[in-house]
């Protein structure tokens, strides 16, 4: 991999790749990123895990959650990894089956062939310690790159569902009895949420890209079952260069760098922040250095730092954009102790949007957070998200045909253009 600090085309350029092009080697430069040990693991799909708001935990008995997820790296064995992370007591799986997905991209029926039971420690039934993780055996599976898996959960119940990834932008169902082993369900119900899980890595002697980030990366107000989130396109575009590299999205709708959620007493902010998730310095452990085989990290992280203190968090957690740019330091040093190579997203602009994040302070602060991330060095490469998707006739905006309507979040077309904006030759 190149290892002079790169800018997308269009952003600040010529100027500064020629500046950076005689950079000393980073500090992962002795343990080289590109491939892992034939045999190993590497992921291919994940989730962030948070907890639910006390007024929306719901009850699963004697049902089966299915899910959808997409595999951005094939592999001939899978490994599921189930959560409990924020259950406060344990969770009793009775049965988990995974399949591949077939019909349309809202379909959860499975190909005929390809059900195979989850097994832990050798067990069909398992009970996962509160607050806790647990990885299943492996199993033989055919994975082709960029298919659909579905995972079946039967729980016994009742259960409390006190550990979801809130914003899956895929419709899974849940349906009565144990049906794991079903071709097709009748859905009970349709949820937009993953319950318990957070992972799935398959053999591959290939590597991971971990994009970390909040609701942007997450695929907020994309389109559900078609993965037009931009890491997903990303994976699409890896694949048709022939690089063979799992892409995990570990974006989480509302996280915020520095800060948990904290919604303001009395606030309607209390019936959902709890789903924004973990500071990510604090989830970096979890999120990232767990992943297997990631070994390149790309952060987008920092607008809801700035939007949330005054509309959903208190104002006494407002940021400067120096205690910004120490947190992403934070995340650069622990991404290089263990051999991951990190890439620095600019933050994207949002003048005029809905939220009530933009103030001419806040921009001061996003215009210095950013020119910081493309000339200081500290990151491994610059992806200049800012650029790409800025309105020329405006920069402090969104470009209009990029705009999902709130001025902050891309729609699918501005999706695209951030993952065109990634450099591929950060992953060779």
């Amino acid at each position: 991999m190149a290892t002079r600090r790169e800018l997308l085309a269009g952003g600040a350029g010529a100027a500064l790749a020629a500046a950076t092009a005689s950079a000393p080697a980073p500090a992962w430069a002795g343990r080289p990123p590109g491939a892992g040990p034939a045999g190993a693991w590497a992921g291919t799909w994940a989730a962030v895990p948070t907890t639910v708001p006390d007024s929306a935990v719901g009850t699963v008995t004697d049902q089966t959650v299915r899910h959808v997820v997409h595999a951005s790296l094939g592999g001939d064995e899978v490994r599921v990894r189930l959560t409990n992370e924020f259950g406060p007591v344990p969770l009793v799986v009775g049965e988990a089956r995974l399949a591949r997905r077939s019909g349309s991209p809202a379909s959860t029926d499975t190909v005929p062939g390809t059900d195979r039971r989850l097994t832990f420690g050798g067990r069909t039934s398992v009970t996962v310690p509160a607050g806790a993780p647990l990885i299943s055996d492996p199993v033989r599976l055919d994975v082709p790159d960029g298919s659909d898996l579905v995972i079946s959960l039967y729980l016994p119940g009742p259960t409390a569902v006190t550990t979801v990834a809130a914003f899956a932008y895929q419709e899974n169902v849940v349906a009565a009895g144990n049906v794991t082993g079903a071709r097709s369900v009748t859905p009970a119900a349709t949820v937009t949420q993953d319950y318990f899980l957070s992972g799935v890595s398959v053999r591959s002697r290939h590597t991971a890209i971990v994009a970390l980030g909040d609701s942007i990366t997450n695929g907020a107000n994309t389109a559900n079952n078609v993965n037009h989130r931009w890491p997903d396109l990303l994976a699409g575009r890896l694949r048709a260069a022939h690089l063979d590299r799992g892409m995990l999205n570990l974006g989480v709708s509302g996280n915020r760098l520095l800060h948990d959620p904290h919604p303001p007493a009395g606030s309607g902010a209390e019936a959902y922040a709890a789903y924004f998730g973990q500071a990510a310095l604090r989830r970096f452990d979890r999120d990232v250095l767990a992943q297997p085989a990631a070994r390149y990290l790309i952060v987008l992280l920092g607008v809801n730092d700035l939007g949330h203190p005054g509309t959903v968090a208190p104002e006494s957690e407002t940021v400067s954009a120096a205690d910004l740019i120490a947190g992403h330091r934070q995340l650069i040093a622990r991404a290089h102790e263990a051999g991951i190579a990190a890439f620095g997203g600019t933050i994207l602009p949002f003048k005029g949007d809905t939220l009530g994040f933009f103030t001419e302070d806040n921009e001061r602060k996003r215009q210095t957070l950013n020119h910081w991330i493309r000339t200081s060095r500290e990151y491994d490469g610059v992806v200049d998200f800012d650029a790409a998707m800025q309105d020329p006739a405006d920069p402090l905006r969104l470009r209009p045909a990029y705009d999902s309507g709130d001025h902050l979040h891309p729609n699918d077309t501005g999706m695209a253009a951030m993952a065109a904006a990634v450099p591929l030759r950060f992953f060779r």
